[in-house]
């Protein structure tokens, strides 16, 4: 019968001898990374100082626990967050924005909870009652936000074998909680544009008048379907209104990373919705005042931007658009309200696969899920069709 293989990176019994000048060596045996079996040893003036010089010389080898390089199951959570943090900026696949949230959602989540363990005391059981627990405090999608980094860097601890498993994966299914989509109206839809016309334009109102931008980039919006992001990204080059219908690529949106300037990101919130649209006469009309405007200035230049030819932030029109619709008791409008429209629109027209072709999204269950207000309506033809079931007269009597 065979005899079990010694696991990679681990050593068997000690053993010590005195030697004749009085020190006292410690052996073993350690299986290396290349799966030989070698004989280690070191001397002390004692058991355990030669004990310790021993483990020291393993750890020099690869590491006598279960981890090595980096991390071992010893190394403290806050260490993985470091080494973690320093692994997605090696891999640079993520966008600036995403690196920053997860970084937030790290250290003001996760860490609180987690930074005074050691990696091995991290289990299951706490991983779980901590999920659960910010997701009864603070609500389903905090909680998920917070079970995906803190997944990611327990899954970077088991790539550096300082974990066998990862905890989060048997912790128990987030189940979200009922939603219900809600699109505007065309009531809705008209109540705002009169609201931001409006705004600040009443007679002997102070200062200066708005540029008119807010209203056009709304147009946009519900002419495009882009994220506020992708409108405020759109340069001259991406638009064509030579031809019929005009046309307009969504290619890139703009990032305003914490502490440095704000700039436009040369594609999409992913690089497989970059797209080019066709748009409605409205939204080319608004187009065309907005190329008037910038006629002297370069094609790589942002069809909307502040009065110093920056980007615009999306925070500064979230906030304007709140502002102004608050003044008109409008309330619970967002930007992405005029997406969700697009695309409820397009979806009782022509169904959700043109929806989700439009929004940029890889499938049309995203859309269905997240953008498309449900339709309680079921088609009238139901009607027609159970006439069939109606009861047979009876028979006049002679």
């Amino acid at each position: 019968m065979a005899r079990p293989r010694t696991p990679i990176g681990t050593f068997g019994e000690l053993e010590f001898t005195t030697l004749p000048n009085g020190t006292v060596r410690a052996r073993t045996r350690f299986r290396d990374h290349d799966g030989r079996l070698r004989r280690v040893e070191a001397s002390g003036d004692t058991r355990k100082s030669a004990e310790h010089r021993l483990k020291e010389k393993l750890a020099l080898r690869g590491g006598y626990s279960a981890g090595f390089g980096e991390l071992t199951p010893d190394s403290t959570f806050s260490h993985l967050v470091d080494v973690w943090l320093e692994d997605l900026d090696l891999q640079g696949k993520l966008a600036e924005s995403t690196r920053a949230l997860y970084e937030r959602n790290m250290r003001q989540l996760v860490m609180p909870a987690f930074e005074n363990y050691l990696l091995r005391e991290i289990s299951v059981r706490k991983v779980d009652q901590f999920i659960k627990r910010l997701a009864s405090a603070k609500s389903y999608s905090t909680a998920k936000q917070a079970r995906t980094v803190l997944s990611l860097a327990l899954g970077l601890a088991v790539r550096y074998d300082a974990l066998r498993e990862n905890p989060v994966r048997d912790t128990a299914r987030l189940h979200k909680p009922p939603s219900e989509t809600m699109a505007l109206t065309l009531e809705q839809v008209e109540a705002i544009r009169a609201a931001v016309r409006s705004w600040r334009r009443a007679p002997g109102t102070p200062g200066p008048p708005p540029d008119g931008q807010l209203e056009q980039i709304i147009e946009v919006m519900l002419g495009t379907s882009a994220r506020i992001g992708e409108v405020l990204a759109i340069r001259k080059c991406d638009v064509d209104v030579t031809v019929t219908p005009a046309t307009v690529r969504i290619c890139g949106t703009i990032v305003s990373p914490a502490g440095k300037p704000t700039y436009r990101q040369s594609h999409p919130k992913t690089a497989k919705s970059t797209r080019v649209v066709s748009v409605p006469t409205f939204a080319a009309e608004v187009i065309r005042q907005r190329l008037a405007v910038v006629s002297h200035e370069p094609a790589e230049n942002l069809l909307f931007h502040t009065r110093n030819g920056t980007p615009l932030t999306t925070n500064n029109i979230r906030r304007r658009l709140r502002s102004v619709l608050s003044d008109a008791g409008i309330e619970g409008v967002t930007p992405h309200a005029f997406r969700r429209t697009v695309a409820t629109v397009l979806d009782r027209a022509s169904g959700p696969d043109l929806a989700a072709e439009l929004l940029g999204h890889t499938s049309s269950k995203i859309t269905k899920e997240h953008y498309i207000e449900p339709d309680e309506a079921v088609d009238p033809v139901t009607a027609e069709i159970l006439e069939a079931l109606a009861p047979k007269r009876a028979k006049e009597t002679s």
